[in-house]
């Protein structure tokens, strides 16, 4: 199971990676929205992974561990902030120079 997560988390940072290298502001978007559910991943992973028990009620010493897990929880309401910020700041963007290829703004911040 930790392989095919391992996996999952490498094809999850690979996409993010080749979407952050457009040219379009909403893919860079995107990109970034799926390297932090790479990061969650791998957070969770980290905390290790137990099936078959109860988290908490089972022999001593061997629970799933609780920080992981809340970590991933902030990390989740702070990729929805953050994503949210960039959708406004592209959309207002996008009205007031009528594009989104990040090559053309480039051209118009010098001018």
């Amino acid at each position: 199971m930790e392989s095919l997560l391992a996996f999952l988390i490498g094809i999850l940072f690979f996409i993010g990676t080749y979407l952050l290298l457009s040219k379009q502001m909403l893919r860079i978007i995107l990109g970034l929205s799926l390297i932090t559910h790479g990061v969650n991943l791998l957070i969770l992973m980290s905390g290790g992974l137990k099936k078959g028990a109860p988290p908490l009620l089972s022999e001593v010493g061997a629970f799933t561990d609780s920080i992981p897990q809340a970590l991933i929880l902030t990390a989740i309401v702070i990729n929805f902030a953050v994503t949210a910020l960039l959708l406004v700041l592209s959309y207002r963007t996008y009205k007031q120079y009528r594009t989104d290829d990040m090559e053309q703004l480039r051209r118009n911040d010098d001018e």
